[in-house]
Order: structure tokens, then C-alpha cells, then sequence
């Protein structure tokens, strides 16, 4: 079962009212190439155990939050964007997940696999995406940090679940394999009795 990937922005008010300020400013300003080549993208200076540890604290955090109903630490783990929903609404917005029970501390010890490597955005913020190659669930995640005192904090967050992986056969039982109704074996064979060979007369 592969359930639609759904990207959620927690700060999703925030980035509303800063569109709704910036927009006009920008469609004013006419940029030459060289401006739009320095907004792309570009690759982020950090190693793979900077990744390991922000994408594992990040899910494992999300985990807990959902088998305790609480959101108190994930939400202060989070950037001042991430943090500007409160506990309630984070509850809300991860309702469906905590529904559906998936127990995500195996990913402590599964190297996750990136689809999109780590990149700066234009705006300054960390962007990354992967899956953990878990059996029989995959775990696909898009994350987004922003720099907040020298640390990456959460800024946004999608999670998705792909149950399309191999699943192991059922069990077989020995016992259900054998007939209900004993089978007769035939009788071995009797010796061949052969008749006797006349006897001969030496009288005669």
C-alpha cells in the first residue's frame, strides 16, 4: 500500500505571511542572469555524520511524539518558524500517522539512502530528502533546516510510509500436510510356492 506523499510545512502560517510581504517587492525588481545563477541551489558543506545525526534525531523525535501524543520536544527542537505552531496543532497535523502506529526506532541503526543530497536553498535554509530501506515498511522523508545560532533547526517536515516491500511467506505446518485417512500400505509379498517335481520310480 502506497499511501500519497504529502509535504508538510509546519511553518506553514509563517512562510504565508512572508510571501505575502516579499511577493510585491520582488515583482518589481528585474533580476540579469548572473543574479537568477546565484539563487540556485548549491551543495551543502556537511559530512555524511552531520546528515546521520540530523535526520535520526529529527524521525526519532517525530516517533516518540507520535506514540506519546506529546509534540512538546519535537516542537522545541524546531526552529522559531517550526515552533510557531503550538503542541495542539502539531498533534493535528500528525494525527494520521500516530493512527496508523508505525514504530520508527529501527531507523537508530538503518543508514537512510538520499535521493536529493544535501543543498542550500536560496533562502538559506538546509534541504534534504531519502528513504531507510526498511523491510516491510519504507520510511521516505523530505526535511528542510534552518540556521538558528550556528545549529540546523527543523523547519519543515514530510513523512511517508511505502508498505510495497517483500513480505515473508507464511508458515508452513508440517502436520496440516498429512492425510486425515491413514493409507494402507499392501501386504509385503508371500514366497512363490512352487509345486514339487515328481518322483522318480528307480523300480520301475
Amino acid at each position: 500500500m502506497h499511501l500519497p506523499f504529502k509535504f508538510i510545512l509546519a511553518a506553514l502560517a509563517v512562510l504565508c505571511i512572508e510571501a505575502g510581504l516579499e511577493s510585491p517587492v520582488r515583482a518589481e525588481i528585474k533580476k540579469s542572469p548572473k543574479e537568477d545563477v546565484s539563487k540556485a541551489p548549491r551543495p551543502a558543506d556537511i559530512d555524511r555524520n552531520g546528515v546521520l545525526i540530523l535526520v535520526r534525531n529529527t524521525l526519532l523525535a517525530l516517533d516518540q511524539a507520535n506514540k506519546t501524543g506529546n509534540y512538546t520536544v519535537l516542537r522545541e527542537l524546531g526552529s522559531p518558524g517550526f515552533q510557531a505552531n503550538n503542541s495542539a496543532q502539531l498533534a493535528e497535523i500528525f494525527a494520521s500517522q500516530r493512527k496508523q502506529g508505525y514504530d520508527l526506532s529501527g531507523l537508530a541503526v538503518i543508514e537512510p539512502q538520499l535521493t536529493l543530497l544535501p543543498q542550500i536553498e536560496p533562502d538559506g535554509k538546509l534541504h534534504m530528502a531519502g528513504f531507510f530501506p526498511s523491510v516491510p515498511i519504507q520510511v521516505h522523508f523530505e526535511l528542510l533546516y534552518a540556521p538558528v545560532d550556528r545549529q540546523w533547526k527543523l523547519f519543515g517536515i514530510s513523512v511517508n510510509f511505502d508498505e510495497s516491500g517483500p513480505a515473508a511467506p507464511a508458515t508452513i505446518d508440517n502436520r496440516a500436510q498429512k492425510p486425515d485417512v491413514p493409507v494402507k500400505l499392501p501386504d509385503p509379498p508371500t514366497p512363490a510356492v512352487r509345486p514339487k517335481a515328481p518322483s522318480s520310480d528307480s523300480g520301475l
